[in-house]
């Protein structure tokens, strides 16, 4: 009776599972990716014109968002901030790259930019996010986001980096006593013929 009983249950799970977890998404073309970049779209309007209602359609009331900077907010955080940037010219665009589908919820990622105003001008900050959607009444909302800032190096310490990060070595690696610049000038050890 017991393998029995251990068949039916995992035909169960088995049947439960088949259809939630698929290979991601990464063809531009795929409809997964095309209805998801509607979503995100449809976030990046409402971020850039201060859209409120736009903003509540698209993040659900559970949602939680960890910045690149390490900041958790919920949806109601994320709509005062909205709301009270002083910044105008603040501008979001997200674009998807892979979307996995479990079923009615969908994990989404992608590159985003954000310009906004800095201490020495105009600031063009690039990322990487993953968000986590689920369907409700047939719309897609977002219940998690979390974002990654891509470091970028500038131009005159990435010189400098890679001077300093080049190595002086004629091999691949350096084994001391085989190499041909180990040559050693100081004292020898007592039991060690001299050269």
């Amino acid at each position: 009776m017991k393998p029995f009983i251990s068949v039916v249950f995992a035909a169960i799970a088995a049947l439960s599972c088949s259809g939630l977890a698929q290979a991601p998404a990464t063809s531009a073309e795929s409809p997964e990716i095309r209805d998801l970049q509607k979503v995100e779209d449809s976030w990046s309007s409402a971020l850039n014109q201060r859209d409120q209602y736009g903003l509540e359609l698209v993040l659900s009331p559970l949602f939680v968002n960890v910045s690149a900077t390490g900041e958790v907010t919920t949806r109601n955080q994320q709509v005062a901030g909205l709301l009270s940037e002083p910044d105008k010219t603040a501008a979001t665009d997200m674009h998807v790259v892979t979307v996995r589908m479990l079923g009615d919820v969908a994990v989404a990622n992608g590159t985003y930019s954000f310009t906004h105003k800095g201490t020495s001008g105009q600031v063009e900050e690039k990322g990487v996010f993953t968000h986590v959607f689920q369907r409700q009444h047939g719309n897609w909302v977002c219940l998690n986001a979390q974002r990654t800032l891509l470091r970028e190096d500038t131009p005159g310490k990435t010189a400098k980096t890679k001077a300093k990060s080049q190595s002086k070595a004629e091999l691949p690696f350096h084994i001391p006593l085989f190499s041909k610049g180990d040559k050693t000038t100081g004292p020898t050890t007592p039991n060690a013929p001299n050269q």
